[in-house]
């Protein structure tokens, strides 16, 4: 009997492909860094019964077109804006993605990205190694205190929450808009729900949390940089094209809001050239918000697994398109 075929889109370490192995005919695209061209995707779909996809691959009505066996989309990732779901529906695909094994390490990465905006980390590392660092100064480098200061986060799921939790620890006041109230978190943290306008009014740290959809696109544009404070930083560790990346240059540029904490970009990677990395007080990072050898093990672990399962007519551990257990 024929062993169901699994492609995946990114070459990953050895023992976690081997657990597939046993019961799978596997391939993998050969290069860890570079996207599997679009043509190639488009060939291996043709025969293949599940795909275990990055957030960089476009899975579309193209591609279920393309793929008549296909039972399973295995995203490594939360978020899922890269693939149709009306699609997937349509055809009976099954798509899975990794919450809740990166919370933590997403927002330890957010929060130490606020505070390496606020603090300059980054701009006096890069002084020390190239050799400027020649005296002391009083206002050498001098940066904003994060401490007893508000944070403002935009999206409170529970990255949001566990970035809330690492503010209460720095005695900050925390306030937050999202879809929904959480009672939770303001009961744990003293968290206080407000409107969008207080939000970017009242912030001196403002943090991007939310999913990518149709309502949060370019939510973050010129008329709400210009209501921010002069003194406050936008942090944004959701996905770039929730911010008009233009108009927050200008913001930057012109001094309406003080500095950016990126670790997401509407195009990634993002081209070298790009407007926002000519500016000094942007720290830019290349979306690793989950990167922690613990982390992306885990992450690929639970894409295996849901493979494995969807494969063999079990549910899987995750599932994003709900509908498909009714199909």
């Amino acid at each position: 009997m024929k062993k169901p075929f699994i492609y995946i889109t990114r070459k990953l370490p050895d023992d976690i492909v081997s657990d597939l192995r046993d019961e799978f005919y596997v391939e993998m695209w050969e290069s860890e860094d570079v996207p599997v061209p679009r043509e190639i995707l488009l060939e291996k779909v043709k025969e293949a019964n599940g795909l275990l996809t990055m957030l960089s691959d476009q899975i579309n009505s193209e591609v279920f077109q393309h793929a008549p066996s296909l039972k399973i989309v295995a995203n490594l990732a939360v978020g899922y804006d890269n693939i149709d779901i009306k699609s997937a529906n349509k055809f009976k695909v099954a798509v899975c993605n990794t919450p809740d094994v990166l919370t933590d390490t997403t927002a330890d990465l957010t929060f130490g990205l606020l505070l390496a905006t606020a603090r300059r980390l980054t701009e006096a590392s890069e002084f020390v190694k190239s050799g400027e660092w020649t005296s002391w100064s009083p206002m050498l480098l001098a940066g904003t205190d994060v401490h007893h200061k508000t944070i403002g986060i935009f999206g409170m799921g529970k990255i949001g929450e566990a970035v809330a939790k690492r503010a209460k620890g720095f005695e900050m006041e925390i306030i937050y808009h999202n879809r929904s109230r959480k009672q939770n978190v303001e009961k744990d943290v003293g968290a206080r729900y407000v409107e969008f306008e207080e939000l970017l009014t009242h912030s001196d740290f403002l943090v991007c949390l939310a999913p990518l959809s149709p309502e949060t696109k370019e939510t973050f544009k010129k008329e709400q940089f210009a209501k921010m404070k002069k003194s406050s930083f936008f942090i944004n560790a959701a996905r770039g094209p929730i911010v008009n990346e233009n108009d927050l240059y200008v913001a930057l540029k012109n001094g309406l809001i003080k500095g950016a904490g990126l670790d997401v970009f509407d195009q990634e990677p993002i081209n070298r050239d790009h407007q926002l990395l000519t500016l000094k007080n942007v720290v830019a990072l290349p979306h690793i918000g989950s990167a922690t050898v613990e982390t992306r093990t885990k992450m690929m672990s639970v894409c295996v697994e849901n493979v494995k399962r969807v494969l063999s007519d079990q549910k899987p551990i995750t599932i994003v398109n709900e509908e498909w257990l009714t199909n």
